[in-house]
């Protein structure tokens, strides 16, 4: 089974994963995973340290001549600005010390004071360097080998934004991978040129009020197999792993699966997808994506629709919100850091890893293999004995 593992702070060293679990003889290049980073820091709206802080990328284990080996797989993530900076040597040093500058003031919204509170700290920074989305870039690199993967057995993902702030996309077009580089051209990855300026607009109007703005996005998985996951346990159920993981992600705070809650409101007449036989492919069909490609928790091989709500971000740039310094115990407004005006084009990235990592995990429950050549020739079988 795939599985991964993060570690590294926002301001440190470096980030690393290690990603257990790959067969082997997957074709991975540095270039592979630093094209998936370079996505995750597209968008209008996003902070300076985008532009500064570069992701460097060293394959330490587990690949070797650009092919996986089956062990597991490591790589560490470098972070230049500590590098270029004696400010973060001082302020995240590893050795014994303490700091000049402690954080007192915890962020409303952010994980900061409940950290404190379960983990005995005085200094939020104990709590936002770890906390911080900055984290995801791990996840990323482990979802970048997870696309690789699927894309194996003709599975590919793309992302769009759907809105932001206010501003609501009322397109009915869905994009396709063959869209991917449209969509990441677009300065708030939308797919509706229309709205694309209207997201913009609401940008500039809250950078200019030193607010943030929260959205959502739409992940789609096109050639799924019939049959990832299972309806015979709680934990094993498609859309339960996808809601947890797309969950996961900084500041998302809802996930729906195809119609989800505007389904809720329509009759069970016109709630579900019909089935219907393509004689053509020799293979049963759904005319609709209203349940988002899943039923009873398994995949049916049709578009899977995932939508994840992010919220506005809890740092602002003109700090206003309320809270108590946890030493003085005086009112006074959260502390600010470098911040992004919105992530939520970015955070679509992040769901496409996120959605990957779970579909790659549950294509190897069901096909296995030590190697690529035999995940894919059991994948291939399976598809068989439904023609």
């Amino acid at each position: 089974m795939l599985r991964y593992l993060t570690a590294g702070e926002s301001h440190g060293q470096a980030l690393v994963v290690i990603v257990e679990g790959l067969p082997s003889n997957l074709p991975v290049t540095v270039a592979d995973i630093g094209d998936e980073l370079a996505r995750r820091r597209l968008g209008f709206g996003r902070g300076p340290r985008q532009k500064f802080e570069k992701d460097e990328i060293e394959l330490i284990g587990g690949i070797r001549h650009g092919r996986t080996l089956g062990s597991p797989v490591s790589v560490l993530i470098k972070n230049t600005e500590w590098f270029r900076s004696d400010v973060w040597h001082e302020e995240m040093s590893p050795h014994p010390g303490a700091t000049k500058k402690p954080l007192t003031q915890p962020r409303p919204g952010h994980a900061d004071l409940a950290g404190m509170q379960k983990y005995d700290f005085v200094d939020a920074r104990d709590v936002l360097e770890r906390a911080s989305a900055r984290e995801t870039s791990a996840r990323v690199v482990a979802g970048a080998l997870a696309k690789l993967l699927l894309k194996q057995i003709g599975v590919e993902i793309v992302s769009h934004v759907v809105s932001l702030g206010a501003v609501s996309s009322d397109a009915v077009e869905r994009p396709r991978p063959a869209d991917l580089a449209r969509i990441d051209d677009s300065p708030v990855r939308c797919f509706d040129q229309a709205t694309q300026d209207k997201m913009i607009a609401e940008i500039e109007a809250a950078a200019k009020d030193g607010d943030s703005l929260g959205g959502v996005v739409e992940v789609l998985a096109y050639g799924l197999p019939v049959g990832l996951g299972s309806h015979v346990h709680w934990d094993r159920k498609i859309d339960g792993l996808l809601a947890q993981a797309v969950m996961s992600i900084q500041a998302v705070k809802g996930v729906e699966i195809g119609d989800g809650f505007s389904g809720a409101a329509l009759r069970g007449s016109e709630a579900h997808d019909a089935i219907a036989w393509d004689e053509s492919a020799s293979a049963y069909k759904r005319e609709t994506t209203k349940a988002g490609g899943t039923e009873g928790g398994m995949t049916t091989g049709e578009l899977l629709v995932v939508r994840a709500a992010m919220k506005p971000l809890s740092t602002l740039n003109r700090p206003t919100l309320k809270t108590v310094d946890v030493v003085s115990k005086q009112e006074t407004v959260s502390f600010k850091e470098r911040t992004d005006v919105t992530a939520v084009p970015a955070m679509g990235v992040v769901a496409e890893t996120m959605i990957a990592l779970v579909l790659a995990a549950e294509a190897q429950r069901k096909f296995g293999g030590d190697s690529v050549r035999e995940f894919v020739r059991n994948a291939r079988a399976f598809a068989e004995t439904l023609r």
